[in-house]
C-alpha cells in the first residue's frame, strides 16, 4: 500500500513535531494533525511561528515549510479519519488519579475515546499506528474495539513508539538511533509494517528501522525510558554518598562514562528527572511487573522513583538549611521552571515540587523560565495540591534581574545556556546578604553567591 494521506489524533508534544517532519520530508504526503483542543490547534495554525503551542529548537523552521502545503491542523477529526488511510494516535496517557492501578497505571479512556471514534467514522481499512506511549497488550483492546464495529472495514494495529528527547525532539526526528514498528506477523500485518517503513524511509535509512511483534514494540518504549531514569537515579544516589565522603560526583561521573560498557549520557547529577515520560513509564513498568506477581523487580524499579522523590526532597531542605533553618517570608528566585532546557514542557518538572515544599515553609518564590509564564506555573502547583494561600507565595517576572531583586537565594532549576551569560555582578547587587545560589543540575551546595566570582561556571558546563 502506497500511504498518500495520513491522520494524527492529538497536536501535541509528540504529534505535532513528528507530523511536522513526516509532511517536511514526504511532500507527497497530505499530513493532517486534528485536536479537540481549539485553542491548540489555533496556535499550531497562527501566522507567528513563535506562538507554536509546543517550543522545540528548529521546529518553526520545519513548520513554515510544510504547512499550507502538505501539513495541516484541524479541529474536524471525523473528516481527516475518514479520509487517511493511516491513522496515528498521539494522545495523552497519563498516570491513573482513579481505580485500580491508580498512581501507577495508565490511564487509557483517550486512547479508548479515539479507537472508538475511528471505528464509527471509518469506512475503508486503516492502519491504526500507536504514537503514545502504552503499556504492554493495549494494541490488542484497540484491535477488539475495532474489529467489533460490525462494518466491515479491516484495520491493521501497528506499534510506533517515540524516543524523543524534549529540546532535541527535532533532531531525535530528522536523525533517529532507530526507528521502531510493531505489528502482526501475518501477511497483512507485515504489509501495513511495510507500509509505515516505507513512509520513513524517506529520510531514514533502511537498516535503522527495526520491525518486531506489536508486544514488543510496546514494552522497548517503557523498557527504555526506565533505564534512562534509573541512570538519572543511580548517579543522584552517588551524589549523596560523594557528599559525605568528599568525593565530586561530576569527576565520579566523568570517570565512569568513559567506561565504554556505561557511556557518558544521563549521569548527570541533578535535583532529579521530570517530563512526561520516565516517572509514569516507570511506574507502569511497576505496576505490569506486580500485576505479573514479580514483587522483586517491581520493588527494583520504584525505588527509582522512590530515590528520584528523595533527591527533590533533599535540596528543597537543603535551601531551608542554608538559609539558617528558615525560609518563612524570605525570597528564593527561581532560575527555570521547565523540567529541562529548550522546552516550555513543565510536566513533572522539579522545580514544581521544590516550590511546594518551600511555600509550605512559608518562603516567596520569584520565578523566571524564558518559556514558561504564569498561568502555566499557577497550575502547575495547582495540579500538584499546593493550597490557593500559597500559591499567592509564588510570582513569575519577566527577566532573571527582576525576578532575582530582594531575594535571598538563587535556585537554578532548568539549565537554559542562557543563564551562563548573566550579568551577576547586577543579581548579587539586587540580592539580600549573604547570598546564596544553589545548582539543581550540579548540585552546587549552597554556594555565597561571591564565592563564584560572578561567573555562573557551573551551570549547564
Amino acid at each position: 500500500m502506497k500511504i498518500t494521506k495520513i491522520c494524527c489524533i492529538g497536536a501535541g508534544y509528540v504529534g505535532g513535531p513528528t507530523m511536522a517532519v513526516i509532511a517536511q520530508k514526504c511532500p507527497d504526503i497530505q499530513v493532517t494533525v486534528v485536536d479537540l483542543n481549539t485553542d491548540r490547534i489555533a496556535l499550531w495554525n497562527h501566522e507567528d511561528l513563535n506562538n507554536l503551542p509546543v517550543y522545540e529548537p528548529g521546529l518553526d523552521a520545519v513548520v513554515a515549510e510544510a504547512r499550507g502545503r502538505n501539513l495541516f491542523f484541524s479541529t474536524d477529526v471525523d473528516k481527516a479519519i475518514d479520509e487517511a488511510q493511516l491513522i496515528f494516535i498521539s494522545v495523552n496517557t497519563p498516570t491513573k488519579t482513579y481505580g485500580s492501578g491508580k498512581g501507577m497505571a495508565a490511564d487509557l479512556k483517550y486512547i479508548e475515546l479515539c479507537a472508538r471514534q475511528i471505528a464509527r467514522v471509518a469506512k475503508t481499512d486503516k492502519i491504526v499506528v500507536e504514537k503514545s506511549t502504552l503499556p504492554v497488550r493495549t494494541a490488542e483492546a484497540i484491535k477488539s474495539i475495532l474489529d467489533h464495529t460490525g462494518n466491515g472495514v479491516q484495520f491493521q494495529i501497528l506499534s510506533n513508539p517515540e524516543f524523543l528527547a524534549e529540546g532535541t525532539a527535532v533532531q531525535d526526528l530528522l536523525n533517529p538511533d532507530r526507528v521502531l514498528i510493531g505489528g502482526d506477523q501475518s501477511p497483512e500485518g507485515q504489509k501495513a509494517i511495510d507500509a509505515l517503513a516505507e513512509v520513513y524511509m524517506n529520510w531514514v535509512a533502511p537498516a535503522n528501522i527495526i520491525r518486531s511483534n506489536v508486544w514488543s514494540s510496546e514494552l522497548s518504549k517503557l523498557t527504555a525510558n526506565a533505564f534512562l531514569a534509573q541512570r538519572v537515579s543511580s548517579i543522584n544516589a552517588i551524589s549523596e554518598l560523594c557528599e559525605k565522603t568528599g568525593a565530586n560526583v561530576s569527576e565520579v561521573a566523568r570517570a565512569i562514562g568513559m567506561d565504554s560498557r556505561i557511556g557518558s549520557k544521563f549521569l548527570k547529577a541533578s535535583v532529579g528527572f521530570g517530563g512526561s515520560c520516565f516517572q509514569k513509564d516507570i511506574l507502569n513498568l511497576v505496576y505490569i511487573s506486580k500485576s505479573f506477581g514479580l514483587v522483586e523487580v517491581a520493588d527494583y524499579w520504584e525505588q527509582v522513583i522512590i530515590m528520584n522523590d528523595h533527591q527533590k526532597r533533599r535540596f528543597a531542605n537543603r535551601i531551608v538549611q542554608t538559609l539558617y533553618n528558615t525560609v518563612a517570608d524570605k525570597k528564593i528566585c527561581f532560575l527555570g521552571w521547565a523540567f529541562k532546557k529548550d522546552t516550555n514542557d513543565t510536566r513533572e518538572s522539579a522545580a514544581i515540587y521544590v516550590a511546594g515544599h518551600l511555600v509550605a515553609e512559608q518562603a516567596n518564590i520569584g520565578v523566571f523560565d524564558p518559556k514558561v509564564e504564569q498561568p502555566q506555573i499557577i497550575f502547575d502547583l495547582e495540579e500538584s495540591g499546593v493550597s490557593q494561600n500559597s500559591r499567592k507565595r509564588v510570582t513569575s517576572y519577566e527577566d532573571a534581574y527582576q525576578a532575582s531583586e530582594g531575594a535571598h537565594a538563587i535556585a537554578v532549576l532548568t539549565e537554559w545556556d542562557e543563564f551562563r551569560h548573566y550579568d551577576w555582578q547586577r543579581i548579587y547587587n539586587n540580592m539580600q546578604k549573604p547570598a546564596f545560589v544553589f545548582d539543581g543540575r550540579n548540585l552546587l551546595d549552597g554556594k555565597k553567591l561571591t564565592e563564584i566570582g560572578f561567573v555562573y561556571q557551573a551551570i549547564g558546563s
